[in-house]
């Protein structure tokens, strides 16, 4: 089993499934020569071509706009965004072409966007943001967020070969951060599918992305205090795994939802809906979120650690939740 960092996994993926199916190519900024700006991409030119690593203007609508065609005409895109905030670039083609192609003319629209997301790279406001809660508000979009080096191969493999378009979030933090060892064989997750990472009976801490490596070492202290914490990584939030979300809940009867994105009107509301829908009757306290705060994303270090959910933050939500 070779061990890969989260970004060496997501470049693992896509040379497997450009290998598997020749229909699958690449476009995006500084993709091909450059390898990406995270070198995600390097050397995939020189085994695969400048037609299946393909450089594109600085022009989001119009990658996506041609994707579009390409998926339409049963080939297999995927449009590398250089920082996933630029995808707002985008978001007319996206929300309105993508997202609502099948619907409107019966035809599967296979292609995958992906980029760079979140924050803890001292990137500032225009390259840190996590758009997740903009698409996962759009029917006809899936939307996954990996937080392991083998989740980011095993669900890009899987949204790859979807026949629906699929938003896919990788985030800068855990690039190079973490390294894990791969699966044998032909790894691929389903979509939709929550993982449960930390068994605990007290309190329960719902997640996805880098929250999921905060909520576990806020687990690990907690032990120490005689808190078991439980902690559900989503991994995808379109599809949901509803039923991963309620069983924590009834397990538990205490939540804490923890996303990096901002607060208002971010995922975590959406889960927080769920579950007052659907299992009230097993909570024994308020659901706490813990999240961003409403401002952008700032640039200084201090500032941004400031304003990023961490294992501190999360800690104290369940410590005062426990008490409840």
């Amino acid at each position: 089993m070779s061990e890969l960092t989260y970004l060496e996994a997501i470049s693992e993926a896509l040379r497997e499934e450009m290998r598997r199916d020749k229909r699958v190519f690449i476009m995006g900024e500084d993709v091909a020569e450059y390898g990406g700006a995270f070198k995600v991409t390097k050397g995939f030119l020189e085994e695969f071509g400048c037609e299946r690593v393909m450089n594109m203007p600085i022009a989001e609508s119009g990658m996506v706009g041609a994707a579009v065609g390409a998926a339409a005409m049963g080939q297999r895109p995927i449009v590398e965004m250089q920082f996933i905030d630029f995808i707002a670039c985008a978001f007319d083609q996206i929300v309105n072409m993508v997202a609502k192609f099948h619907y409107r003319l019966g035809i599967p629209l296979p292609m995958v966007i992906r980029g760079p997301a979140g924050g803890g790279v001292h990137g500032g406001p225009f390259h840190s943001q996590n758009p997740e809660a903009w698409f996962a508000h759009v029917p006809g979009l899936k939307v996954v967020a990996p937080a392991t080096p083998a989740d980011a191969k095993g669900l890009l493999k899987a949204a790859i070969r979807d026949d629906n378009p699929v938003i896919y979030l990788e985030y800068k933090w855990l690039y190079r951060r973490v390294k894990e060892a791969m699966p044998p064989g032909d790894h691929v997750i389903p979509l939709g599918q929550a993982a449960l990472r930390r068994e605990g009976r007290d309190v329960s801490v719902i997640t996805y992305g880098p929250t999921v490596h905060h909520a576990l070492e806020a687990a690990h202290r907690l032990a120490d205090e005689g808190i078991e914490l439980e902690v559900v990584d989503l991994r995808t939030l379109v599809p949901l795994d509803d039923e991963a979300i309620f069983r924590t809940v009834r397990k538990t009867g205490k939540v804490v939802v923890a996303h990096e994105a901002t607060r208002t009107a971010g995922f975590g509301g959406e889960i927080v809906a769920r579950i007052a829908e659907e299992a009230f009757e097993h909570l024994d306290a308020p659901i706490v979120r813990v999240a961003a705060p409403d401002t952008p994303v700032p640039y200084s270090a201090p500032l941004e650690t400031f304003f990023l959910p961490d294992a501190p933050k999360i800690t104290d939500a369940v410590r005062k939740l426990a008490r409840y």
